[in-house]
C-alpha cells in the first residue's frame, strides 16, 4: 500500500509540475520554433528585459498587485479582528459571505464586477475601466483571502493576552497595536504575500475590468500566445512562476511561525 501511494503521489506531481518544468526549460533554449533541444542560452531573457513593452506591461502588473494589496490587507486585517473579537448582528452570515470570493468561479465575478463598472458609469460617469477598476476588481477577491489568514492566526491566540493588556488599563486601540497586531503580525504578512500572488498572475478579473492602457503581463501573454508562443513567452512565464512561488512560500513560512 506504501508503495502504490508513493507511485500516486508521484504520478500527481508529474502531472502537476511537469508542465510547468517544460517552460521552464524551453526559456533556456536557443531554438524559437518547436521543442527540441538547441543548446542552452539567456538570450531570450535579455530581450524580453530590454522591450519597452515588456516594461510598462511589468510596471502596470507591478502597481495594481503593490496597491490592491495593500488596501486588502488592511481591510482584511480589520475584518477578521472584527469577526474574531466583536458580536453582532448577522456575523454568521458575514462569516458565510467571506468564503464566496474563494469559491465563486473567476469568470462569474469577472463578469459581475464588469456588469457594476458599467451601470456605476452609466448613472454617474465615473469608473471608466482602467487601472483603477483593475485594482478594485483584485481588492475584491484578495480581502477575502487576507480575512481568512488573519482569522486563522487570531483563532490560536490566548484570549488572556487581551483581557490582561485590558486589566493593565489599555484600551481597545491600544490593545490593538502592542499586544494584538505583533502576534498576527506573521499571518498579516502571510496574508498579504498570498494575496499579492494572486494578484499578479490572475488573468480573468484583469482581463474583464481592464481599459485601453492597462495591459498587464497576464493579458500580454494570452494575446501574445494567439500569435504563436515564442521562448520570449516562456521567460516572461518563468518569471512569473518564480515570483508567484517566492510569495506563496514566504507566506506560508510567516505563517507557520510560532
Amino acid at each position: 500500500m506504501r508503495l502504490l501511494l508513493r507511485i500516486h503521489t508521484l504520478l500527481v506531481l508529474l502531472f502537476l509540475y511537469l508542465p510547468i518544468a517544460v517552460i521552464v526549460v524551453l526559456s533556456f533554449n536557443q531554438s524559437r520554433f518547436g521543442v527540441q533541444w538547441r543548446g542552452f542560452t539567456t538570450a531570450w531573457y535579455e530581450k524580453l528585459f530590454n522591450n519597452p513593452r515588456i516594461a510598462l506591461y511589468a510596471e502596470n502588473t507591478l502597481v495594481v498587485a503593490v496597491v490592491s494589496t495593500l488596501i486588502a490587507t488592511v481591510l482584511g486585517t480589520l475584518l477578521a479582528v472584527g469577526l474574531y473579537r466583536y458580536r453582532f448582528r448577522g456575523k454568521g452570515l458575514l462569516r458565510f459571505l467571506l468564503y464566496v470570493p474563494v469559491v465563486i468561479p473567476d469568470i462569474v465575478m469577472g463578469v459581475a464586477l464588469l456588469l457594476f463598472f458599467a451601470w456605476v458609469r452609466e448613472a454617474t460617469g465615473f469608473f471608466r475601466l482602467s487601472l483603477f477598476t483593475i485594482i478594485l476588481g483584485h481588492v475584491t477577491f484578495q480581502l477575502a483571502y487576507v480575512a481568512l489568514v488573519v482569522k486563522s492566526r487570531l483563532a490560536s491566540l490566548d484570549p488572556a493576552l487581551e483581557e490582561a493588556a485590558a486589566d493593565l488599563g489599555a484600551g481597545g486601540f491600544a490593545t490593538f497595536r502592542y499586544v494584538t497586531l505583533p502576534l498576527i503580525w506573521p499571518g498579516v504578512l502571510a496574508g498579504a504575500l498570498l494575496a499579492f500572488s494572486l494578484s499578479l498572475d490572475d488573468f480573468v478579473i484583469t482581463f474583464f475590468t481592464a481599459g485601453p492602457g492597462s495591459t498587464t503581463l497576464p493579458l500580454y501573454i494570452f494575446g501574445s500566445v494567439k500569435r504563436g508562443v515564442t521562448p520570449e513567452i516562456h521567460a516572461l512565464s518563468s518569471i512569473l512562476i518564480a515570483a508567484s512561488m517566492a510569495g506563496v512560500l514566504l507566506g506560508r513560512a510567516l505563517l507557520r511561525r510560532r
